[in-house]
């Protein structure tokens, strides 16, 4: 068997998780996800769903890998249930199809970084456009972000991974919080910080509660492998418990911070306009890639430095998550064929890359890929009609899917005592703490049927347009 590597010490673990979660699902995703979820609501469901639903799965996750120190595949059948393999098929087949639209939005924003820098400032609709349909342009860049994100992988868990994770994660810290300085300053930032933070309960709904749990999933990379497969590299005597809690902090706080980098620019744009009317024509990637770059205009001569910077923050969070994306199948390549890795990060980011051409061609480049399907996401949203935007909707439902049936399958096929015994491991205590009762209760109980009950909600509000919370309870 090919050597597989791993991490040097909990730290490298958390960091390279943390780096897995923390990405364009943070910095790009969740901004509009709480502009078109209604706002300071939208961010409170996130939170709840981060730390009841998605930290249990979390931990499942990390403890499967490590029991099995397996891909997602290798795993299940490691702990002797063959049958269920077909889940880590799921999960590597959902990190296969991100990562394959997430390159291109990553292309993009790597792109960006270079016309802010020739101070090009795309602020219209129709200039967007003109530049996602530049195939040369946008594929070009795009060639070069998967070239990047090969680079790292194919020098290994801890010498790729992890020292880039090191590097990284500090610099996104401290270049989001300037970010954030300097936003304050700008004039209505505080009418932009009270839509973030003052919640408004009329604002939930089905679309809303769907998008806070698809979000905590996909930025907390659940359900797709990835955990499954980074604690594959993680020591017995490491505590999962406590890596978990502190993955789930720098993941939602470097959320958290980006709202409060991005709304206050949000509100200098639209003179502290900040009503659901005014957001709702900005949301999806028009808040990023159309709306910011005007602010960053409109700042003035400080505007190509501070969009220059925001771009860069956009790639360097970007390239934390597609190494965790790739790595994902290329660790399944490595163990069930016993391929060396950098064969198999070379056959593997090849045909991602290709498998990702529709979404590349979804940007106005391919009328047949621009207008590829319509879903009636309900009244108050704006359906899409390309290809990027079907294979982001499918890999957000199956990640629910895929989190649902792992804790089924920890709690009712492997059992919890068997989960309790691996979690144990590195975990002094354990079996008489409170972690252990959260954990049981939310493995056996809380997550299997909320996960379902929500899961179906995203599905019927999604790919038919009916909101069941608004059927149901208003």
């Amino acid at each position: 068997m090919a050597n597989r590597g791993g991490f040097t010490n909990k730290l490298g673990f958390i960091l390279a998780a943390a780096g897995s979660a923390v990405g364009l699902g943070n910095i790009w995703k969740f901004p509009y996800e709480v502009g078109s979820g209604g706002g300071a609501a939208f961010v409170i469901m996130y939170l709840f769903f981060c730390f009841i639903l998605c930290f249990p799965v979390m931990v499942t996750e990390i403890a499967i890998g490590r029991k099995t120190q397996k891909n997602p595949v290798g795993a299940f059948k490691a702990l002797g249930f063959k049958n269920w393999a077909f889940l880590g098929i799921l999960g590597i087949f959902c990190g296969v199809l991100i990562l394959s639209f997430y390159n291109v939005i990553a292309g993009w924003a790597f792109g960006y970084f270079f016309e802010m820098l020739s101070a090009n400032f795309i602020d219209n609709g129709k200039e967007f456009g003109e530049y996602t349909s530049d195939i040369v342009k946008v594929g070009g860049y795009s060639i070069v972000f998967m070239l990047a994100t090969a680079f790292v992988v194919v020098r290994g868990v801890s010498g790729g991974i992890e020292k880039l994770a090191r590097i990284l994660m500090p610099t996104l810290v401290i270049m989001i919080l300037g970010l954030m300085a300097y936003a304050f300053t700008l004039d209505n930032a505080m009418e932009g910080v009270k839509y973030y933070l003052i919640p408004n309960i009329d604002n939930i709904n089905a679309n809303s509660i769907g998008g806070a749990l698809r979000q905590a999933f996909f930025s907390l990379s659940l359900g797709m492998g990835a955990l499954i497969t980074y604690g594959s590299y993680v020591g017995r005597k490491d505590n999962i418990v406590s890596s978990a809690v502190y993955i789930t902090l720098t993941d939602v706080g470097i959320a958290f911070i980006a709202g409060l980098m991005i709304f206050p620019l949000v509100a200098f744009n639209t003179g502290g306009n900040m009503t659901d009317e005014v957001l709702s024509s900005i949301n999806g990637p028009s808040l990023i890639f159309i709306t910011l770059p005007g602010v960053f205009e409109n700042i003035g001569d400080l505007g190509v430095l501070v969009g220059s910077v925001f771009f860069l923050l956009l790639s360097f969070a970007a390239l934390t998550s597609t190494v965790s994306l790739l790595e994902v199948p290329v660790a399944y390549v490595v163990d069930e064929f016993g391929v060396r890795r950098k064969k198999a990060v070379v056959i593997v980011a090849s045909i991602i890359f290709l498998l990702g051409l529709p979404c590349l061609f979804s940007g106005g480049y391919s009328a047949f890929f621009t207008n590829f399907f319509t879903i009636p996401f309900g009244s108050d949203t704006p359906a899409s009609s390309d290809f990027l935007s079907l294979a982001a909707s499918i890999a957000d439902t199956l990640l629910l899917l895929g989190g649902t049936l792992i804790v089924i399958f920890a709690g009712y096929v492997w059992k919890k005592h068997n989960l309790n015994s691996e979690i144990s491991s590195g975990y002094e205590g354990y079996d008489k703490s409170i972690a252990k009762i959260l954990i049981n209760v939310g493995v056996t109980i809380v997550c299997p049927i909320l996960l379902f009950v929500l899961f179906v909600v995203v599905v019927m509000n999604n790919f038919f347009g009916i909101d069941l919370i608004n059927l149901l309870f208003r």
